[in-house]
């Protein structure tokens, strides 16, 4: 295993959002209350030396933060900058930041990251410039200063970003969403380009005795081609990180 190329992945909660759960699983769980965090995920080179400084998304500007939100969440919530802060970082240090995709909860802080260049997929930048009346989550004016600054790299293609970190298009939750997947020492690890939790990609057995290996996500574009681009992550990756499970709320590091 080459150390150069590995990575460790820090997930920092920057917002929180509370509804019902069946905005999350497909046909499951509706009128079940539910709690997710919003997370930024900075990736952290374990090799010696000076590498980039990379997150995964930026999270929301104003994060809400309460005891009753992060008791229900199980981990603290941060402002951007003090999230960084734990790890010596502010965010102009910021060299390059991945986007999933661009809901406003996953690119809110951009325009505070003046030094870095940002990985976005072009149908991404498609939507959020002419969003379709049902998805209320894009807004061009968290990417309005980095785009005029010419700071976004267009992805068309699955593609490697730096050795150990690489995208794949991964259709799901939106049209344009980007699947991070990042060597680490206990394995590949993916970052879900699709807003998910653990109980997406392991169903309860009433979902798997119907012979389904995944739930879609409650928004998506299609649920077929969200079922099938969620099973495909699920092999390509031995540490799989849904972009909104709790259970990394008070995780300091993976792995």
């Amino acid at each position: 295993m080459n150390e150069q190329a590995l990575w460790r992945i820090h997930p920092i909660v920057v917002g929180s959002k509370v509804f019902d759960q069946g905005m999350m699983t497909y046909q499951h769980a509706h009128g079940s209350p539910y709690a997710i965090p919003i997370y930024v995920w900075y990736l952290e080179p374990l090799a010696p030396g000076s590498q980039p400084k990379v997150l995964v998304d930026t999270g929301e500007m104003s994060p809400v933060q309460s005891e009753d939100r992060e008791k229900a969440i199980g981990g603290r919530i941060y402002t951007f900058e003090d999230g960084l802060a734990q790890f010596g970082l502010k965010p102009e240090d910021i060299d390059i930041v991945i986007h999933t995709h661009l809901h406003n909860d996953h690119c809110e802080n951009d325009f505070k990251c003046v030094n870095a260049v940002f990985y976005a997929h072009a149908k991404e930048l498609e939507r959020i410039h002419d969003p379709h009346p049902l998805d209320y989550r894009y807004n061009e004016e968290f990417i309005e200063e980095v785009e005029e600054a010419g700071k976004i790299q267009v992805v068309t293609e699955d593609r490697e970003i730096l050795p150990g970190i690489s995208v794949i298009h991964t259709p799901a939750h939106t049209e344009g969403g980007l699947t991070v997947l990042i060597d680490t020492s206990a394995g590949r690890a993916a970052i879900t380009g699709f807003c998910v939790i653990d109980e997406n990609l392991h169903p309860p057995k009433s979902v798997t005795a119907m012979e389904m290996e995944v739930i879609p996500p409650g928004t998506n574009i299609n649920p077929c081609l969200a079922y099938d681009q969620m099973v495909r992550v699920k092999g390509l990756a031995d540490i799989l990180l849904p972009l909104h499970e709790p259970r990394y709320a008070g995780v300091a590091s993976i792995p």
